[in-house]
């Protein structure tokens, strides 16, 4: 029976590894169909979504599976909880990846888009992404404080794009419409870097016992 349930648990690895590389090709590509218009990353984009909510159904399934045919006790049953929570973080991931790509057709300011940190903070958010889901495949606990940490990083290129698209407004050297469709979008992935961060906290959980955010408020 362990081993039957150990080899489930490796499947169930593989396929949260799968859907967090879809997670990071949607947030890339929509950042690039944002910057360069072109629709071959929009449709890389909505397909990763539609593949993300596939995925979610899929683990959603397994987990379920090893609840109730393997019965898990204490950590195992942790694990498979913690996976239970990161694919619902993983699914508004993909989703708030789409948005960006409704919204970026209206954004008409590229000169304004080029002096944001808007792809930096693509960036940052990916790659909290990757590292949410890899601390969580090789249950380490210094990646999952280190993706929390970088949350920070995330938040502080929100109040710098923030910061930058209201000295353009004041300037009025722009469509103020479009700069608030930028801001959208800057919201979007400061949003993306909070559900990375709720992942890892997810993960210290599975190995602790201990939820990171509730440790906090005692």
């Amino acid at each position: 029976m362990r081993n039957k349930f150990d080899r489930q648990l490796s499947q169930l690895n593989t396929e949260l590894i799968t859907m967090g590389a879809l997670c990071e090709e949607a947030i890339t590509n929509a950042v690039r169909y944002l910057t360069d218009g072109d629709v071959e990353n929009r449709n890389i984009c909505l397909d990763a979504d539609r593949q993300i909510d596939k995925k979610e159904r899929d683990i959603e399934t397994l987990c379920i599976k090893l609840i109730l045919q393997q019965q898990p006790v204490a950590k195992d049953l942790r694990i498979v909880s913690a996976a239970l929570k990161m694919i619902s973080d993983m699914e508004r991931i993909g989703d708030q990846a789409s948005d960006i790509v409704e919204i970026a057709p209206y954004v008409e300011e590229k000169g304004t888009l080029s002096e944001t940190h808007i792809k930096e903070m693509a960036e940052a958010a990916a790659k909290m992404v990757s590292e949410s889901v890899d601390s969580f495949v090789k249950m380490n606990l210094d990646i999952a404080y280190s993706v929390i940490e970088h949350d920070n990083v995330v938040d502080r290129l929100f109040d710098n794009v923030k910061q930058e698209l209201i000295k353009s407004i004041t300037k009025g050297q722009s469509d103020a419409e479009a700069l608030m469709d930028l801001l959208m979008i800057a919201k979007y992935l400061e949003r993306i870097g909070d559900h990375a961060e709720n992942i890892a906290e997810w993960v210290i959980y599975s190995i602790t016992g201990k939820h990171q955010k509730q440790s906090e408020n005692k």
